[in-house]
């Protein structure tokens, strides 16, 4: 049996509510013939950026509560990076979770030379008796969604817990896959900066997003002055345009999910063990089977319509039901998750056809 502690995730009315609020953000900051065009190009001054940018950057903040927003590029990964480099110098101190990190992360902190510092964060007296044992740390990274199957920890309590022992101690949230599913994201909890993919979000490939303090956005902002650093106002147009549809479409995906979920924990499909509900490191639903069937199960799925990879996790390219491995950093935890387990992301997908797949690619891996 294993305990997983998946994100709480908003209702559909929840998830409306946020389409309403990024449509009013929207209008208060485009006037109506600006939302039907497809902006402008360059760095117009004195901002030195697209204004419909701008524009589209004024509007994120908005309905994040956020001193200031910017679109980067590299997508989340880009948005970390910079968050990093604008709240940290080469050889700092970084407090991270005491678990597999993303690759990517791995890449950034030997870009920007960061010296790493464990915690576990499922453990406040750990995080605080670390800080204290390192009074040199000099930041914080915390992923919101999960690095370990068992993770349980509450992001929001974590950074209560560090910004009460330090006030000043930057703390950047790596908010990917948690963005429109939750009620907050990091910023909205007391980070200083919230980073995350559009591409996640309906958007378009390659731009990140930076949410949070000014200061630290500002710093960001010189790092983007040539022309070719800049989000053009076409691709602002398109981030706007996801993040509104993303809520409603990944609220019905959590409904599939949960509704799989529960028809399988009832014993609807046999050769199935367990049935979990998890941020791996998107919410999806990992099954686990009884027999080391699970990359057969895979290619049978493939074979019948099922996405055999993601594309950017959710993204507008992503329309049938992911049938996939395990996240890499779950993997990293414990190899054997690779032969007796998958997950299953819903994307456009509704119960019933995710159930006949399931169905089916079990019972042609146990006849090969």
């Amino acid at each position: 049996m294993i305990n997983t502690y998946p994100l709480h995730s908003i209702t559909l009315e929840e998830a409306m509510q946020k389409q309403f609020k990024m449509v009013s953000c929207i209008m208060d900051n485009f006037e109506g013939h600006e939302s039907l065009t497809r902006g402008d190009l360059g760095v117009h001054q004195p901002e030195n950026q697209p204004l419909t940018t701008l524009k589209a950057e004024k509007a994120v903040a908005q309905f994040f509560g956020a001193e200031a927003a910017i679109m980067v590029r590299g997508a989340g990964t880009g948005a970390i990076r910079y968050a990093l480099a604008a709240s940290l110098k080469a050889n700092d101190k970084i407090l991270i979770h005491d678990a597999p990190v993303y690759s990517t992360t791995v890449n950034s902190f030997e870009m920007l030379g960061l010296n790493e510092v464990r915690a576990n964060y499922n453990d406040l007296n750990d995080v605080l008796k670390t800080l204290k044992d390192n009074p040199d740390i000099n930041g914080v990274l915390i992923q919101h969604t999960r690095q370990k199957i068992d993770d349980s920890y509450d992001m929001e309590e974590v950074i209560k817990t560090i910004k009460e022992y330090d006030s000043e101690l930057p703390i950047v949230i790596d908010d990917n896959y948690a963005v429109m599913k939750v009620k907050k994201i990091g910023s909205e909890c007391g980070a200083d900066l919230s980073c995350f993919s559009t591409f996640k979000l309906q958007g378009p490939q390659g731009i990140g997003i930076v949410v949070g303090k000014k200061k630290y956005i500002d710093n960001i902002r010189k790092m983007h002055y040539s022309g070719g650093c800049q989000t053009q106002g076409f691709e602002a147009l398109e981030v706007l345009r996801g993040l509104t549809y993303a809520p409603v479409l990944l609220a019905i995906s959590n409904i599939t999910a949960t509704n799989v979920y529960n028809r399988l924990k009832a014993g609807e499909i046999k050769d199935i063990k367990d049935a979990y509900i998890a941020n791996a490191q998107s919410k999806v639903l990992l099954v686990e089977f009884e027999r080391p069937i699970a990359k057969k199960v895979l290619a049978a799925a493939e074979k019948r319509g099922a996405l055999p990879n993601p594309v950017g996790a959710e993204s507008k390219y992503e329309i049938a039901p992911l049938f996939y491995r395990v996240s890499g950093t779950f993997l990293k935890a414990d190899p054997s998750y690779g032969d007796h387990m998958i997950r299953i992301n819903p994307n456009r997908c509704g119960e019933e056809k995710i159930m006949e797949i399931l169905k089916e690619s079990i019972k042609e891996a146990m006849n090969v």
